[in-house]
């Protein structure tokens, strides 16, 4: 038969396996598993692929206490995975774990994005704690590539280093792709809205996973060479491996803030928040980076800040017609260039509404030391 000349066939197989599922199967063994995700709306609790993944493992291995850690949000990269990985899926002793970021990642200069990446995954693998699965869905900015037979950008990245640290990875949106050229599923039903799976669309993107777990972990299944113990040296320099997070009651605070329950903005449990311009919060810390995290929407007010006594920044946020007036998890980068060392850092609130927000509130949920 002649080769086809469909560029969708061309760009290879959906599942790359490249190690074993150790972690995991010593989990089933002992009777109880704990799966985490990382990732955005995509991955996020509702209607997304995590549950008929959930409901599949409960099913498949009914004898086994099954524990889920969905920490995926909506409109979050890998930059804010950096800083939450620790407490949301380290901390939760998660055997396995899911990292999908390929579509909220897209848009991301591709030098920190591989900056974040890395040093997202090097957390992951440096504790030694669980198997990690790189996953990959689709959004419209890859239609172009993908129907050329190319691997999108994001995604050949994520590749780069799921070779360097022999990470399996599952291609979701190429199995659903596929999926619909057979004529087995709709376009319309996997994507009504042209980005986000309903039931039918997720649960075809479940199913790809479904199959390279039951392969993987089927008795005397395919077995793959065993991770070594340490790491490679990275691929990225100042891959962001070594992130801490500082508690909220380590700022110094002038003007009318307060400590409140995070119960608004999933992915922080507490929350300093001022309406009040002109509102003053200084942070000292050591390293060469700051991330801050902020409860973020329409209803959201501008600030000015700066480093060491120097010049002071205006911060100038878009807000897309999707937000909010609050609600959105979204984090600012500092800088990630200092020298290594003690440094102070000061915000200021500013008056009046600024770039696209409309209000004067100020919601800090997460304060971001990279190392």
């Amino acid at each position: 038969m002649p080769p086809s000349s469909n560029p969708i066939e061309h760009l290879g197989p959906v599942v790359r396996r490249r190690g074993p599922l150790d972690r995991t199967r010593a989990a089933l063994a002992r009777g109880q598993l704990t799966v985490g995700f990382l990732g955005g709306s995509i991955t996020a609790p509702g209607v997304s692929w995590p549950e008929p993944l959930a409901a599949w493992l409960g099913d498949t291995y009914a004898g086994v206490r099954l524990a889920i850690e969905n920490a995926a949000l909506g409109a979050t990269g890998s930059e804010l995975a950096a800083i939450r990985v620790k407490t949301e899926i380290l901390d939760r002793g998660c055997d396995l774990v899911f990292v999908e970021y390929a579509v909220n990642d897209f848009g991301t200069e591709p030098g920190l994005r591989a900056r974040a990446r890395e040093g997202l995954l090097r957390q992951l693998l440096q504790a030694g704690a669980c198997d990690v699965v790189l996953v990959y869905t689709y959004g419209p900015d890859m239609q172009a590539d993908m129907f050329a037979g190319k691997v999108p950008p994001s995604i050949a990245d994520f590749e780069r280093l799921a070779d360097h640290y022999g990470l399996s990875s599952v291609w979701m949106g190429l199995h659903a792709i596929r999926e619909v050229q057979r004529g087995l599923l709709r376009w319309e039903e996997w994507l009504p809205d042209g980005l986000h799976p309903t039931t039918r669309g997720s649960l075809c993107y479940a199913q790809s996973v479904m199959a390279f777990l039951a392969e993987g972990l089927a008795p005397g299944g395919l077995a793959g060479e065993a991770r070594q113990p340490g790491l490679p040296a990275a691929l990225t320099p100042g891959a962001w491996e070594r992130v801490g997070l500082l508690p909220l009651t380590a700022a110094e605070l002038t003007g009318p803030w307060s400590l409140r329950r995070g119960t608004s903005c999933p992915g922080i449990t507490q929350v300093l928040v001022t309406p009040a311009p002109g509102a003053g919060l200084r942070v000292a810390f050591t390293g060469r980076g700051l991330v801050l995290a902020f409860d973020f929407g329409r209803a959201s007010g501008e600030f000015r800040h700066r480093l060491d006594g120097g010049a002071w920044t205006v911060s100038q946020r878009d807000c897309p017609a999707w937000a909010g007036d609050a609600g959105w998890l979204r984090h600012h980068l500092i800088t990630e260039d200092l020298a290594p060392g003690p440094h102070r850092f000061e915000l200021e609130t500013l008056p009046g509404p600024g770039s696209a927000v409309r209000g004067s509130r100020t919601a800090l949920g997460l304060i971001g030391v990279i190392a």
